[in-house]
C-alpha cells in the first residue's frame, strides 16, 4: 500500500484543502501506483502565498552566508541522495537509470552554483557631483511563483527555486502534476539543509487550477514557468503589469549536416540530440538537415541506430531508451508519425507503437526516422516532443538556415561541419538562442545563459548561469548619498 503524499505550506506537511487526491503512475508500467498526491485547488494557493509572503522577509535580511551555506548544505544532502532519488525518478518519469542518475548528480552542482551566487549579488557606484555618492543595491523581489515541467523535474525546478532562494525571496512551487514526487524530493532536501519553514511551499495539483491561481493572485512579486508556448502565452496574459515573467517555452531544433561532415560522427551526434531521453528535451533534435550529396547515406546510418535502440523500462539494464512519459504524450507521437505517412514521408525506422509483450503495459514507441518529407510538412515546424526525427536534404548552407528558421520557436540549433567560416555565418545568421557547433543539441553548460528566441523564451533574464542570472530574482534600487 503506497502512503498518500502532501503539500508544505506555512511550515507544516497537510493535504488539499478538499481533501481530494491524484494518483502518479509509472509510464513503463501504468499499473504501478508511484503514489497519491494532493490534487490542490485556488484555496491551497490563496494559502500558500501570505504564509511564504510572512516568511520570507527574515529569510530576506539573513546574511548571504547563510543563504549560501543552506544551499551548499542542501547540495552535500543531493550528491548522498542522488542515486536513490535517481531511482524514483526514473519509476516516475520513466527516463534510463542512468538518464536520472546524471540529473539528480548534476543537481548539486545546480545548487553549489546558485550558493556562490548568493555571495555574488553586487550592486554599483556611479559617478557623481561633489559631496555626492550615487550607488545601487540588489533586493530580492519577493515571493516567487515557480512552475516546472516533467521531463526535467528536478533540474528544471533547482534552477529556479535556488536562485530565487539566494536572492533571498519566497517560493511557492508548482511542480508538474507528471512528477510531483521529485517536487517533493527537492522541498525535503531543501529543508533539511536549515531553510528555514514557511520559506518555501509546494502545492501540488493536476491541470491548470493550481498554476492560473499562482499566476493570478494577489502577492504573488514574480513567476518562472518552463513549459509549452500555449500555456506560456496564457501566462503571460494573465500576469498584471507589476508581476514579472519568465517563460522558457517549447523548441523545434535542427542539426545541420555539411557536406565536408564525417557521416559517423555525425549521426552519433543526432542520436544523442534526438534519442537520448526519450526525445523528451526541450532542446532535443527534431530536424536534420543533411548536404544532398551525403543524404542517402545518412538517413541509412540513422535508420541502423534507431533499429539498434533497446526501448524498455529505464530501470532495466541495457535499456538505451525509457517509455513517453505520459499516455497523451503516446498518442501525440503516434498521432505525428500518422501525419508523416500522410504527408508521403517515407518511414526507414520505427513508426510504431511498442505496446506488446513485456511492453503491453506502457507508454512505449519505437525510434524514428523519417525521410523524403516535403517542405510544407507539419514533422517540419511543430514540435512533437518525442523519439521523431524528419530527415531533409540540402543543397548548401542558406537554404538550411532558411528551413532551420521556419518555425516559431528558436531554442538551439547544431552544426556539425570542420569548415570555419561556414560556422562563423551560421553562429551569426541563424534565429536561435543556443547554438552548438559538432555537438548535440542537448546538454548544456550550467554555468552558461539558456534560453531561445521567438516563441522559445520571452528573454526575460536568462536561465542557467551568466551575468544576468539573477536579474529576474533581484530588484535594483539606487541610492543618492549626500553630505
Amino acid at each position: 500500500m503506497t502512503s498518500p503524499h502532501h503539500n508544505y505550506i506555512g511550515g507544516i506537511w497537510c493535504p488539499a484543502a478538499s481533501g481530494a487526491m491524484f494518483d502518479d503512475r509509472n509510464p513503463a508500467d501504468i499499473g504501478d501506483l508511484v503514489g497519491a498526491f494532493p490534487d490542490s485547488a485556488e484555496a491551497d494557493v490563496t494559502s500558500a502565498i501570505p504564509a511564504v509572503r510572512a516568511a520570507y522577509p527574515a529569510w530576506a535580511s539573513a546574511s548571504a552566508e547563510t543563504r549560501a551555506d543552506v544551499l551548499f548544505r542542501a547540495a552535500e544532502l543531493m550528491a548522498v541522495r542522488a542515486d536513490g532519488i535517481a531511482a524514483e525518478l526514473t519509476r516516475e518519469e520513466g527516463k534510463t537509470l542512468q538518464e536520472a542518475r546524471n540529473e539528480a548528480r548534476r543537481i548539486a552542482a545546480n545548487l553549489r552554483l546558485y550558493a556562490g551566487e548568493a555571495l555574488r549579488l553586487n550592486g554599483e557606484t556611479y559617478p557623481a557631483g561633489a559631496q555626492q555618492f550615487v550607488l545601487s543595491i540588489r533586493e530580492p523581489v519577493g515571493v516567487v511563483g515557480v512552475i516546472t515541467p516533467w521531463n526535467f523535474p528536478l533540474s528544471m525546478a533547482a534552477r529556479k527555486i535556488a536562485p530565487a532562494l539566494a536572492a533571498g525571496n519566497g517560493v511557492v512551487f508548482k511542480p508538474s502534476e507528471i512528477t510531483p514526487l521529485m517536487g517533493q524530493r527537492l522541498v525535503e532536501v531543501l529543508l533539511d539543509a536549515g531553510l528555514p519553514s514557511g520559506v518555501i511551499a509546494l502545492v501540488q495539483g493536476r491541470g491548470p487550477v493550481v498554476g492560473r491561481a499562482l499566476t493570478s493572485s494577489i502577492g504573488i512579486d514574480a513567476v518562472t514557468f518552463t513549459g509549452s508556448f500555449a500555456v506560456g502565452r496564457e501566462i503571460a496574459r494573465t500576469l498584471s503589469t507589476d508581476v514579472r515573467g519568465q517563460l522558457e517555452m517549447g523548441g523545434k531544433n535542427a542539426t545541420v549536416i555539411l557536406a565536408d561532415a564525417d557521416i559517423e560522427k555525425a549521426a552519433a551526434i543526432v542520436e544523442r540530440g534526438a534519442f537520448g531521453l526519450t526525445g523528451q528535451a526541450c532542446t532535443g533534435t527534431s530536424r536534420v538537415l543533411v548536404a544532398r550529396p551525403l543524404y542517402d547515406a545518412l538517413v541509412d546510418r540513422l535508420a541502423a541506430i534507431a533499429t539498434k535502440i533497446v526501448v524498455g523500462p529505464g530501470s532495466q539494464e541495457g535499456v538505451g531508451m525509457g517509455p513517453l512519459a505520459t499516455t497523451a504524450q503516446y498518442d501525440k507521437v503516434l498521432g505525428y508519425i500518422d501525419i508523416a505517412r500522410d504527408e508521403g514521408g517515407r518511414i526507414v525506422a520505427g513508426g510504431r507503437s511498442l505496446r506488446n509483450g513485456a511492453l503491453a503495459a506502457g507508454n512505449f514507441v519505437s525510434p524514428t526516422v523519417v525521410a523524403d518529407l516535403p517542405h510544407s510538412s507539419r514533422l517540419l515546424r511543430e514540435e512533437i516532443f518525442g523519439p521523431v526525427i524528419a530527415v531533409r536534404a540540402v543543397d548548401d548552407l542558406d537554404e538550411a538556415i532558411a528551413i532551420a528558421d521556419d518555425t516559431e520557436y528558436g531554442l538551439a540549433v547544431s552544426l556539425v561541419t570542420s569548415h570555419l567560416p561556414s560556422v562563423l555565418t551560421f553562429a551569426q545568421k541563424t534565429q536561435h538562442g543556443i547554438v552548438k557547433v559538432n555537438s548535440p543539441t542537448t546538454g548544456v553548460a550550467l554555468n552558461a545563459p539558456f534560453g531561445g528566441f521567438k516563441h522559445s523564451s520571452n528573454q526575460a533574464a536568462k536561465e542557467q548561469g551568466g551575468a544576468t542570472v539573477m536579474d529576474f530574482y533581484t530588484r535594483i534600487k539606487t541610492i543618492y548619498l549626500g553630505a
